[in-house]
Order: C-alpha cells, then structure tokens, then sequence
C-alpha cells in the first residue's frame, strides 16, 4: 500500500456520519444543492475564530497580555456558535467526510483548552495542586500553540468537504498537492518567525538557518523517494519524476548540513537549500498536465519557486554576504517568505478537479493566479501582524538597532536602566536571556504579572519540584 493510500485508510477509518445523507446521489461526495446562507455563516465564523481571533490570543497569551483571556472568550463563543449551524444548515448535504468526524475531537480540544485556562485563572493550590500546576500550565500552552496548525487542517478538510473533492482516483495528487502547499506556507511562516523574532534563538543553537532547512528537506526528500510509486505496480512518468525528486532532496539535504558548518565548527550559511528550491521550481514549471488552464498554473507555481530560491541566493550571497541577519530585516529579506506562502497556495489551488471546475467555468489562469497571490498577500500580512504584536511587548522601546540586534534603552519595572551604566546596549547574551524569558511568558500564572520582565525566580517548573 502507497503512502497515500495508508494515509487514506486511517482518515477513513475514523469517519463518523452526522446525518443529512439521503439527498446524496449514488456515487457522489456531496448533493446537488447549493450552498445555503446557514453553512456560508457556518465558514466564515469558523474562519474568523481559529483562523483570525485564537491565533492573536495566542500571541496575547505568549506575551501575557490582560486582553488574552477577553479575546480567546469572544473566539470560543463564536466558535461554539459556528459548530452548532454547522449541524443546522439545509441545502447541500454530504456524505461521509473526514471534516465532519474530525469537527467533535477538534471541539473537544477547544473544550479542554477553555477548562484548563478556568483553571489556572482561578489559582487553585490547596491539596498539592501548588505542586502540579505547571503540568496544567504547559498542557494550556501546547494546546494553544499546536492550535493554529489543527485550525488550518479542518478548515481544508472543510473546503474539500464543501465541493466534494478528493475522492477516488484524485486521493493521491489530492493529497500531494495539499499536503506540500500546506508545507510550503509553512515553511514561508518559519522564515519570517526567524527573520523577525528569532535571531536570537537561532545564535543560541550554534548552527545556520541552512542546517534546519536542509535537516528538513532531506527527511523529506526519504519520505517522498519511498512514498510517490506504488511498489509492486507498473512505474509511470509522474511516479518516476515524484521519486528523483525525492532523491535530490535527500542528497542535497545531506549536503547542504555538510556545509553549514566551517572547519573550526562555526555556523556558516550556504546555498543548497535556495539551489533545492530552484530545483523543485524548475520541475514543476514542466509538469505537463491535461488541461491548458493547469499547466499554465503549474508553470507559474514553478516560477514563483524558483524566485524564492534565487532570491535566497541574492539576500544571502550579496544582501547579507554570508553573515547571520541579525540587523533589522532588508526589504529585499521579505521577498523570499512571501513566495513561499505564494508558493503554497498555486499549489493547493492546482488540483485536478479544481482545474476542471476553473475551465468548465471559463476562467483565465491569469484570473485565478492573481486570486492566489492576493490570498498570499493577506496571509503574509496577518503573519507580520502577529510577530509585531510579539515584538511590541517582548522588546519594548528598542528604538534602535546594529548588527546584534536591539538596543534597550527603556525603563524596566524594577526602575532600574535596561541598558548598561555607560549607555551602552546590553550584551547579546543578556538580549539571548531575555528572548528566552519572553518565550516562557505563556508558561506564568496571573500571580507572577508584576514581576520583572527578566528570568523568573520562581517558575512553574520549579513550583513542581
């Protein structure tokens, strides 16, 4: 069995019905019916909630801002609200989908999200509870982190559901294009956090930005060598392109972790991991398809890949000349996340059957790109909105920068200067130690609010011992 079909068997195995089957035709996903005002609430509630509100609480919440617990409450009412019509609604009924068997599981997160944060707000400590209370505390923090990823699966699994797709014999390059779209905004995600916020985390591991993203391709590049053909049958042109894919990936990976490290153990940057995108770009801007409108959108998806590499090549090569981007991010630095996210959605959105709809409908591949790119632009928007808000309350009136990041010059809540008694900005250790303190900001109870913002004295870990 292929990896697709695995992956299949254990998504239909959990399918639960929630009725509202009879008007499916036989053999169809879904009915004739169109959508209704009901379910169109539905989704744009639901979007609004985990994909807009609970992930600005959770960015609330790392940073122990007071509004975190008033907008994740307004999010879980919305939330609640959304699931209930999603259950209420007439017009298009479904057959058996896993959106649906995974909306009750998702809503008992939520739940147990909203329990555990009563919970801790009420400080409970009698009885040993004193003792144990970090493990509820990292419990609310993981679940609210791991929050946004869930979010985003449902609510594909949702579109899928909505137009009846994946299904049958488009399971497979369904879930290729899905599942490596999904990977490619992530990886754009990944970029502008360690762009943004993360220098300092990235100094303190010792090793380049590179070695991560070639550790990451290469175990990619192993799962996509033994995944794309189906053993034991016939190998075709797609099975054997997916499949050499996979190998240079892999080799590349390998490479590219090779070379992120001088001789004397330094972190150096290098450019296997833009050449590996160059790559990828170039393979599938010549992935011939049935359709005109899908290889013109296949194309573009390859283009856009290779711009992010050669813009990796350009910003690290001659924007940063091989040194850490540890300074207030280049304009040009954008260029290279953005694509990734436009990346990913060209890649979502090229589906068979989402293909076959577009050209039964007449719709130019210039149309529907520039739609993708637009959606890429509002993501990527969303996403710097998020880490400023971070940043705003993690290093406040850093009002200037140099090459080992920002300078502090405010003052803390102990009255004492931020920076050192010669007006200096405090070492990159101190700025390292900070960073980290702001990290663990999700893991401190109400009680702790007016302490300073530097290392915890006492943290919940410690609490348990």
């Amino acid at each position: 069995m292929s990896f697709q079909g695995l992956v299949w068997a254990c998504l239909a195995a959990t399918v639960v019905a929630h009725g509202g089957h009879e008007a499916v035709p036989e053999g169809e996903s879904i009915s004739k019916d169109p959508i209704d005002a009901t379910l169109w609430v539905h989704m744009i509630l639901m979007g609004l909630a985990f994909g807009i509100i609970f992930p600005i609480g959770m960015v609330l919440g790392i940073v122990r801002s007071r509004w975190h617990v008033p907008v994740q409450t307004v999010g879980t009412v919305i939330g609640v609200l959304a699931y209930f019509l999603g259950h209420a609604h007439k017009g298009r009924q479904f057959d058996k989908n896993v959106h649906a068997s995974v909306a009750n599981w998702f809503m008992l997160g939520l739940v147990a999200q909203v329990a555990l944060g009563v919970y801790l707000k009420l400080h409970l400590e009698k009885g040993g509870q004193a003792r144990i209370r970090w493990i509820f505390v990292l419990a609310h923090s993981i679940l609210g982190k791991i929050m946004p990823v869930v979010s985003w699966t449902q609510m594909v699994f949702g579109g899928i559901a909505a137009m009846g797709f994946c299904r049958d014999d488009h399971l497979g390059q369904c879930l290729a294009h899905f599942i490596m779209g999904s990977a490619f905004i992530g990886y754009g995600i990944c970029l502008t956090i360690l762009l943004l916020v993360g220098q300092y985390w990235l100094r303190k591991t010792g090793r380049s930005q590179e070695f991560f993203d070639s550790f990451i391709i290469a175990a990619w590049g192993c799962v996509n060598t033994f995944t794309e053909h189906r053993w034991g049958g016939p190998w075709v042109h797609n099975d054997l392109q997916h499949t050499t894919m996979g190998i240079v990936w892999w080799a590349a990976g390998l490479l590219g972790m090779w070379l992120s490290r001088s001789r004397t153990g330094q972190p150096k940057r290098n450019l296997i991991p833009a050449i590996v995108i160059m790559l990828t770009g170039y393979a599938m801007s010549a992935h011939t398809q049935e359709l005109m409108i899908s290889t013109m959108v296949h194309a573009i998806f390859g283009y856009t890949l290779m711009g992010a590499g050669l813009a990796r090549v350009i910003e690290i090569s001659f924007i940063l000349k091989d040194k850490p981007a540890l300074s207030e991010p280049n304009s040009f630095q954008y260029v290279t996340p953005f694509l990734l996210y436009a990346s990913g959605f060209l890649f979502m959105g090229a589906t068979e059957e989402q293909m076959v709809m577009l050209n039964n409908a007449g719709i130019m591949h210039v149309s529907y790109v520039l739609i993708l790119y637009s959606v890429a632009f509002i993501v990527f928007l969303f996403v710097n909105v998020l880490l400023h808000i971070y940043a705003v309350h993690a290093w406040p009136n850093s009002d200037s920068t140099d090459q080992d990041g920002p300078k502090y010059t405010s003052i803390n809540r102990n009255g004492n200067a931020n920076g050192n008694a010669n007006g200096h900005a405090r070492s990159t250790s101190q700025q390292i130690q900070d960073a980290e303190a702001y990290e663990l900001h999700g893991l401190v109870s109400d009680d702790e609010e007016d302490l300073p913002m530097g290392p915890r004295r006492n943290s919940d870990e410690e609490l348990g011992k």
